[in-house]
């Protein structure tokens, strides 16, 4: 098993799945507020790895969102600068196990990875129902009119 740094919104519903299926295998969950983290540069470019810079964005920040921010015509220098001025910007979760980081909570590639099976028979069900679900952002949709503010998505 594994110790999974994680960094996320604190109250996000998709975070507390995350975190869940994550422990239900047996992983040691140590969370951060990735809203609070002091970034570098250089330590949050080191979770991107080589995607695309329109990745590196959440989808349901409210910049984003409204268009004020198009994370298609950015620049890798730009979207660093960015995210450190705004931590809504960074697609969650932000995830290290050892020396390897990863953004995003792609089931398929943290199972193959570090492992997602529940570790005890009673939490399997539960286990298995969590991986069918798209974990990678919010868990209301992406189509929804609510605005992620600092108090995080707890009200749905």
């Amino acid at each position: 098993m594994a110790r999974v740094i994680f960094y996320e919104k604190p109250g996000c519903k998709g975070g507390i799945k995350q975190k869940v299926l994550l422990t239900a295998a047996g992983h040691e969950v140590v969370a951060y507020n990735l809203l609070t983290e002091p970034w570098t540069v250089e330590k949050l470019r080191s979770f991107f790895g080589d995607r695309p810079v329109s990745e590196w964005f959440n989808k349901a920040a409210p910049s984003v969102k409204s268009g004020e921010v198009n994370p298609e015509n950015i620049t890798t220098e730009n979207a660093l600068v960015m995210m450190l001025r705004d931590p809504l910007l960074i697609r969650r979760p932000l995830i290290q196990v050892g020396d390897k980081r990863e953004v995003g909570f792609d089931v398929e590639k943290l199972d193959a990875w570090i492992g997602l099976k529940a570790v005890d028979e009673s939490l399997k069900p539960m286990s298995e129902h969590l991986m069918q679900q798209n974990l990678q952002g919010c868990t209301h949709g992406h189509n929804h009119d609510h605005h992620h503010g600092k108090g995080g998505c707890k009200n749905h």
